[in-house]
């Protein structure tokens, strides 16, 4: 583990050091689990990023996109 010092105004320490109270938490450990939570939603958005574009479509379409009219003609006689 490494130790950082971080400048807040004091409003925002209160605030941090009343949280981590409430924690039953100090103001470090508090901010290093935000701070890994933050890590680890990046990481699942960036995994779902590079999912979303690997995607592969299932073929190419055989001509234009049908307009809205049709496609709900076509539907109502399944």
């Amino acid at each position: 583990m490494k130790n950082v010092t971080i400048t807040v105004d004091d409003a925002v320490l209160e605030w941090a050091r009343v949280e981590a109270a409430k924690r039953g938490s100090s103001v470090s450990r508090m901010v290093g689990e935000m701070l890994a939570e933050k890590m680890r939603q990046e990481d699942a958005y960036a995994q779902a990023m590079r999912g979303a574009l690997r995607f592969e479509s299932w073929g190419e379409s055989a001509g234009a996109y049908l307009d809205r009219d049709t496609m709900y003609e076509r539907a109502r006689f399944r």
